[in-house]
């Protein structure tokens, strides 16, 4: 259970601990960290291509960090850099065919990490977790914004 009893914040800052650690484990099996994992999914899921800027503010990271996201990724082979046509201040991320196959394990590992969260769940109970997760973030949304 929650090791440091304190209450509701630190109970789900646990569960996102274990959560990370575990998908951690499971997408080191391919060289990769979890970072690098979820851009290339982003990638998938926006048809390979985006914008670095719409990648770092998708990770919530500095410029410079989704830059050596983006290197590790290129020296892999799982992704290429260019110049955008329409604006040279835009460089935009494609992902490579080696990068689309290895997508499909990453989201493998990202299912596996999800059934093992919710292992014995009914579910109803899977989708009233999901709904309460949901008003949290949407209150702590409102929240930010007063």
């Amino acid at each position: 259970m929650n090791p440091n009893n304190q209450g509701l914040g630190p109970l789900l800052g646990y569960v996102a601990q274990l959560a990370k650690a575990c998908m951690d484990h499971r997408v080191s099996r391919y060289d990769v960290t979890r970072a690098q994992a979820h851009v290339l999914l982003y990638l998938h899921s926006k048809g390979g291509q985006a914008s670095q800027s719409e990648l770092t503010g998708l990770r919530r990271v500095k410029p410079s960090t989704m830059n050596g996201v983006l290197d590790r990724l290129e020296e892999k082979g799982f992704v290429q850099r260019s110049i955008s046509g329409a604006d040279a201040r835009c460089r935009l991320v494609t992902l490579t065919p080696k990068g689309t196959r290895q997508q499909t394990l990453f989201q493998q590992s990202f299912l596996e990490v999800e059934q093992a969260m919710t292992q014995d769940f009914t579910p109803e109970e899977e989708a009233l977790l999901s709904a309460l997760l949901e008003r949290i973030i949407q209150n702590l949304k409102e929240d930010q914004a007063t």
